[in-house]
């Protein structure tokens, strides 16, 4: 299981820049629904964009899956894909590594940075997947 004692309730299919934006604003009203305050629920719904648009664009499609955690004050994600896979996850998570021209670079070690908690599984040629945690409220 992706996260021991978690309850999933959301899934989102990711093929297209509608569906980033469809789980960009899903995570961001069960995010609100918890009482996030709105730094909190904007910096977490930035990480799932990154990870989401890399599955659409360079996985080839794949699914962002929500989870209530068993401390409720944390939402948690996981977004798999059965793209291509990344190469070296080391370098890809340093800032100015892309495989994109006129990109920053900065996807996924800025989606790390954001997150609470953050881990990525790559295998290359069968996909990735990324699970991250965020913060929804201190109370």
């Amino acid at each position: 299981m992706a996260f021991p004692g978690a309850r999933k309730i959301a899934t989102i299919e990711l093929r297209t820049d509608r569906d980033v934006a469809k789980a960009r604003s899903r995570v961001s009203e069960i995010m609100k629904a918890k009482g996030s305050r709105d730094l909190m629920t904007t910096r977490f719904v930035t990480a799932v964009s990154e990870i989401a648009r890399n599955a659409a664009t360079h996985g080839k499609g794949g699914r962002l899956l929500v989870y209530d955690m068993p401390d409720p004050r944390l939402i948690g994600v996981e977004c798999v894909d059965e793209g291509s896979g990344i190469e070296d996850v080391e370098r890809a998570m340093v800032d100015g590594y892309s495989t994109r021209q006129n990109s920053l670079g900065r996807g996924l070690g800025g989606a790390k940075r954001l997150a609470k908690t953050f881990t990525i599984e790559s295998t290359p040629g069968k996909g990735t997947v990324v699970r991250m945690t965020g913060i929804c409220t201190t109370r």
